[in-house]
């Protein structure tokens, strides 16, 4: 006995199944979407740093552990959107030649089934559903494009523009930061109103391009497309032969539901999707569901990330400050030839975000002041797929994340190429020369300071490729093993680049929409 029998069924609200429940949902197919936790409550609180970044308010509470058995406290978020709801909002492209094979300074970073000319069509859909802005032709690094942005870049705050001017004048070319913003610059009609709260925070207004507004409440407008959130997807079964799904196992309400569907897609993040395929186990799938390769879990990426605090003399008045980049170092320089990665900025940073963070303090600044005088500065670096940084269970069920970085040494150098950038700023008007205080780490992990509790970029851990014997997923990311099982979250990355993953997942969920569509009609 089922709950009900579906065309689709779609696990996860995110980046992935957010999209893809926008594009199946015209179809008029039945398509049934689960999502573990419930919509983000609006509220003052949204907004109120203490509440969002240290108490974690609206963090899960679930538990998992490191390697060695040491409780982990993610910093990740179940609700409807994902964590699209908390994110900044950058949707990068991924550079064309991420597609291929990249040497780094730690080793080969392999090439993808696919390349960057079959996903670009999904690139420009996904920024036109995500309302992104942006300018072309800034950033050297940025691939070929069949169309412009579709709405013109934010523009900069005059510290910010100060700054790019300062870059500039070095020979490095700063860019506007592409942004899923729903802006109109000086219109009293913006739904955005460039606030300070927009990076690690819910958008009060609506007005950020998450899942949830620009993915799912599109899609429920459609009579075909049902949602039921508090709806913790527990394993997925196979009939007979184990070549398919024949029940999504829910526990919703206190109860057990099962529901079936022609065709079963997981996307609940590359974390929780490796783990309820590994739950999933069964005789014919003994080492966990779609697993015959021996790689669900494997490779986990989650990029080399830091928040590098510039403090200087003068204060720095800018309020929406996520608006400049620059990728001069992402394939390297004439003194260290690997790939290094990219530079921009977090939302502007307070002294309460700040004291959750522990970092070195200035001297002679308090934290108030300290962010006050504060760039806040955000720095990725590529990561490597390792097949033992892995998503694991332990006996009780629990999920286990065994990581260790790599390619630390080009995170090195990217951070010391920052610091040369910002120690030939031009001279202050006020303080000259001595107006730049120095940069200061700051970790970016508020409820465990550690790295790996922060999982925001996760991805990697159900490879997509053309040879099952060394991946999960096929090109259109069905299982390997199984007829009618899809993924569409950020597990299917053979590697992680160095740029946010968001746009890459959305515009992947967009070309497997395609495949899906094709399939069921």
């Amino acid at each position: 006995m089922t709950n009900g029998h579906y065309d689709v069924i779609i696990i996860g609200t995110g980046a992935g199944g957010g999209t893809l429940a926008r594009k199946l949902a015209p179809s008029r197919k039945k398509i049934l979407i689960l999502e573990r936790g419930d919509f983000v409550k609006r509220e003052p609180d949204n907004w109120n740093s203490s509440a969002v970044n240290v108490e974690g308010k609206y963090n899960t509470k679930e538990v998992w552990y490191d390697r060695d058995g040491k409780a982990l406290h993610p910093h990740t978020n179940y609700n409807v959107g994902g964590n699209t709801k908390f994110y900044g909002s950058a949707l990068f492209r991924m550079r064309k030649e991420d597609f291929g094979e990249l040497k780094h300074y730690d080793g080969i970073s392999p090439a993808w089934p696919i390349t960057y000319d079959e996903l670009e069509p999904f690139y420009t859909q996904a920024e036109q559903l995500y309302f992104v802005h942006g300018k072309q032709g800034e950033d050297p690094t940025e691939p070929w494009r069949s169309a412009d942005f579709p709405f013109p870049a934010v523009s900069h705050e005059p510290r910010i523009a100060h700054l790019a001017e300062d870059f500039a004048a070095m020979g490095v070319n700063p860019f506007h930061v592409p942004l899923g913003i729903q802006l109109k610059e000086n219109d009293r009609t913006s739904s955005c109103v460039r606030c300070a709260t927009c990076d690690g925070f819910p958008c009060l207004l609506n007005a950020k391009s998450d899942a949830h507004t620009c993915g799912i409440e599109p899609a429920l407008n459609f009579p075909n497309v049902t949602l039921l959130v508090n709806s913790l997807v527990t394993k997925l079964e196979t009939d007979p032969s184990g070549k398919r799904i024949s029940a999504v196992v829910v526990e919703r309400e206190g109860e057990i539901e099962r529901y079936a569907a022609d065709l079963v897609v997981v996307s609940a993040g590359a974390i929780n999707s490796a783990a309820l395929l590994l739950r999933s186990v069964n005789d014919h799938h003994p080492n966990g569901l779609a697993n015959s390769s021996d790689q669900v879990g494997r490779n986990y990426m989650g990029h080399v990330n830091s928040v590098l605090l510039a403090v200087s003399k003068c204060p720095n008045p800018t309020v929406f400050q996520k608006t400049l980049g620059v990728n001069d170092f992402y394939f390297g320089s004439e003194d260290f030839p690997y790939p290094m990665g990219h530079i921009s900025f977090v939302g502007k940073l307070d002294g309460v975000t700040l004291s959750a963070g522990a970092p070195a303090i200035a001297p002679g600044f308090a934290l108030d002041q300290m962010a006050k005088h504060s760039l806040d500065f955000w720095l990725t670096t590529e990561d490597l797929p390792r097949p033992e940084n892995r998503v694991t269970l332990n006996r009780n069920g629990d999920i286990v994340l065994d990581y260790k970085p790599n390619n630390l040494e080009s995170h090195k150098r990217l951070q010391g190429k920052l610091k040369e950038l910002m120690n030939n700023q031009r001279k202050c008007d006020m303080h000259g020369g001595e107006c730049h205080q120095g940069l200061f780490a700051r970790n970016l992990y508020l409820a465990e300071q550690i790295p790996l509790a922060g999982v925001a970029h996760q991805n990697g851990t159900l490879r997509f490729g053309d040879d099952p014997k060394t991946s999960v997923l096929d090109r259109n990311c069905k299982a390997h093993d199984l007829d009618n099982l899809y993924v569409v979250d950020g597990s299917f990355f053979p590697s992680s680049s160095a740029v946010n993953p968001a746009l890459t997942i959305m515009a992947n969920a967009l070309r497997v929409g395609r495949h899906i569509l094709r399939r069921v009609n």
